[in-house]
């Protein structure tokens, strides 16, 4: 008997041992379990040859074809100010590689603005100077010939003269909330996502930028709750719909004759100038100015010696023209664009006369990158949509638009990033269910070296019960298809009943539903998963990768037709003989926010659940770039401001609803959230409120989002 006992208690063993461990938000949100590595400090020299790799504390070079490394470029201890060492992994080398620019205690002021004290190595010498003594600067740039940096501090331009180790002060009107030069304001740096707004000449003597006067935009305050007896405001310029912008002008300093230069940019002031860039003629800037509908938007070559400008080639719609990075510069031949003239976007050549030389690529998909081009071979690099809306590849092609190939070798999101000289690129890669691979190939494709492979992470995941994310389409109520992804219960059976929690974005031009890499989300819904929930996340109309005509469709309505298509799918998947359509929840932030709070109210007889992150409420109180996109001025579309706005729906929400913001979004105001509160409880409806103090749009820091996500499933695992 006693025999018997040990023998069955020795088979049990294995699956003692071997029992899969399950997903805790403490991996994911605290203890960084689940974190994918990258190819970090890798940089490749102009020589396309060889390349830097931080080695320890250390900078050592490398050649590109055998991996052998050929020295220490920089030794870390070498790296000190005032007893203390610089990361070496902020580091950005000037362009004649002999020098490197680190910074320290760096300060985020939006999204995409920081400032911080930066310093300039001579590799040389192993000399560190402080590039300035007067304060933290921001967006420092060295300027081509490697001899000064221009900065901004203090809302002005300022330009470091590293031989004589003399500052300059370009500019002295800039002032808080009155004039900003050189760095864009909040709204353009958030919708035009371009923070830095000045450029140098290719010769290093012209230095252009921006002056933002934002005298007349209205203020909006946040409070930061920090224990003392008041709160500490601050307060900033934000321009919400329909309300007045900063009025925007371009000057060019001549560093040859010390005189600063305005820049004819037309006589309507009311314009957006979301771009400037030197072309290859170091006297000739680029400018693209764009009307107030943003339907409109022109290249104006100015003449940096004269100020005199004229408009070379006009890009016009009757919905919105997006404004991107992909104006390229062919030597002094021509440029490329990216543009949806003909439904779907494409790149175009042009002369310098903005003649048009030839649409490079056509098809029914839509290129999502310009890469770059090799002028030696004539050759294009791009990554688009062809493959489908989910998954991304890089193909090649010429300037003449002959002889496309597909260099991706794999379906899901991929992503090259070439050398110098065009003889390498370093690809990035990965899929739904796949975490990053960074490689090293040969412009002929081959494998030189395996940079990061994420190998750790693999092995890891092996002790995790996981459940494959898979791809599939829902129709929308008029016969559209659209991308799903679905995540099963790890322990899925189809004779059994499940909730679903629906996730999305669905915001003009974005993507959720891809197959690549998730990171944080991906486990998250893991974790769902594992608790018994069935994860969807549909991609509605509106989203991008699949023509102007999907993505333009909710003009003047966002919001409508969106939650016209998540409530189809919906519908769809409670007619699946495995789903409870009793326990159908939908989760969202930002824009995801907003649709969660439309889906608890106008679709109150489907959605049993809702948790709204972040979100829009009216399009009023968002900022005019962004909704004046899509929806124009409120006083001009009153009906598409008004149908669309949960607000406005509150009196039909039957089901469970979870708000929650962050005290300090400079984004997405809190106002949102207290309307729509304020609504609730006029029509004595239930709902929980959730507020983190002094947290921005992003809701971090801390141990913020391991809260914010324990407090999402208590309520998912309580409500749906």
């Amino acid at each position: 008997m006693k025999l018997k006992k040990i023998i069955i208690l020795f088979l049990a063993l294995p699956c003692l041992f071997f029992a899969q461990q399950k997903i805790t938000l403490e991996d994911i949100w605290a203890k960084g379990t689940f974190a994918a590595k990258s190819a970090q400090g890798f940089n490749v020299l102009k020589d396309g040859l060889n390349y830097l790799d931080v080695e320890e504390k250390n900078l050592c070079k490398y050649e590109l074809s055998s991996g052998k490394k050929l020295g220490e470029l920089v030794n870390g201890n070498d790296l000190t100010v005032s007893d203390k060492q610089l990361n070496l992994n902020t580091y950005e080398l000037s362009p004649g590689e002999d020098k490197l620019l680190l910074y320290e205690n760096a300060e985020m002021i939006y999204r995409r603005s920081m400032k911080a004290n930066y310093y300039v190595y001579d590799i040389a010498t192993k000399k560190v100077t402080e590039l300035s003594t007067s304060g933290k600067q921001m967006f420092p740039r060295f300027s081509p010939d490697g001899k000064k940096i221009a900065f901004v501090r203090d809302n002005n331009l300022f330009v470091t003269n590293l031989q004589l180790n003399e500052e300059t002060q370009l500019t002295k009107d800039g002032a808080h909330n009155r004039i900003k030069n050189g760095w864009a304001d909040w709204v353009y740096e958030e919708e035009f996502e371009k923070a830095d707004m000045f450029d140098w000449s290719a010769d290093s003597r012209f230095l252009a930028y921006v002056k933002f006067r934002e005298t007349f935009v209205k203020e909006y305050t946040l409070d930061f709750y920090k224990g003392e007896l008041y709160p500490e405001k601050y307060t900033f310029k934000y321009p919400k719909a329909g309300e007045d912008n900063s009025t925007v002008s371009v000057h060019v300093f001549d560093w040859d004759n010390q005189t600063t230069l305005d820049i004819d940019i037309g006589n309507e002031k009311d314009i957006y100038i979301p771009r400037i860039q030197f072309t290859n003629n170091d006297n000739v800037l680029c400018i693209q100015r764009m009307n107030r509908l943003q339907n409109k938007l022109e290249y104006l070559f100015a003449n940096a010696s004269t100020g005199q400008s004229k408009v070379i080639l006009t890009d016009e719609s009757k919905t919105y023209v997006d404004v991107t990075d992909n104006l390229t510069f062919i030597g002094n031949k021509g440029f490329i664009i990216s543009s949806e003239k003909d439904e779907y976007n494409h790149l175009y050549y042009y002369d310098l006369r903005g003649k048009l030389l030839n649409q490079i690529t056509k098809g029914n998909w839509d290129i999502m990158e310009f890469k770059g081009f090799d002028e030696k071979t004539n050759t294009l690099y791009y990554v688009s949509t062809e493959n489908g809306a989910i998954n991304r590849d890089v193909y090649s092609i010429g300037l003449d638009g002959k002889n496309k190939k597909r260099l991706s070798t794999q379906n899901g999101f991929t992503d090259f990033t070439f050398t110098n000289g065009y003889k390498y690129y370093i690809s990035k890669f990965s899929d739904a269910n796949m975490p990053p691979v960074y490689e090293l190939h040969s412009i002929d494709g081959k494998l030189v070296k395996v940079l990061e492979d994420n190998a750790a992470l693999k092995e890891k995941l092996k002790n995790f019960k996981l459940s494959a994310k898979t791809f599939t389409t829902f129709n929308s109520a008029d016969g559209i298809p659209l991308n799903t992804y679905i995540i099963k219960p790890s322990n899925f059976d189809e004779t059994k009943k499940y909730p679903v929690y629906m996730f999305a974005y669905n915001g003009p031009g974005s993507n959720a539903c891809n197959n690549a890499w998730g990171g944080a989300d991906y486990f998250w819904h893991q974790l769902l998963a594992q608790e018994g929930y069935m994860v969807v996340c549909a991609e509605g109309r509106g989203t991008m990768g699949r023509g102007r005509k999907f993505k333009h469709s909710t003009y003047l309505q966002l919001g409508n037709l969106e939650v016209q298509d998540q409530l189809k799918v919906a519908e769809q998947l409670g007619n699946l003989p495995y789903v409870d359509k009793t326990r159908i929840g939908f989760q969202g932030w930002s824009y995801g926010g907003y649709m969660a709070s439309l889906m608890i109210s106008k679709g109150a007889d489907i959605i049993k659940s809702a948790i709204a992150v972040a979100p829009v409420t009216n399009w009023k109180y968002y900022d005019n770039i962004y909704t004046e996109r899509f929806m124009r001025k409120p006083q001009d579309n009153k009906e598409g401001y008004e149908t669309n706005s949960p607000i406005n729906f509150v009196k039909n929400i039957k089901g469970n609803f979870l708000l929650i913001h962050g005290s300090a979004d400079d984004n997405v105001h809190m106002q949102n959230s207290m309307e729509l509160a304020n609504a609730l409880v006029k029509h004595n409806i239930p709902f929980d409120f959730m507020i983190y103090p002094n947290k921005n749009h992003g809701i971090y820091g801390g141990f913020t989002r391991l809260h914010i996500y324990t407090k999402m499933l208590k309520f998912v695992k309580e409500n749906l």
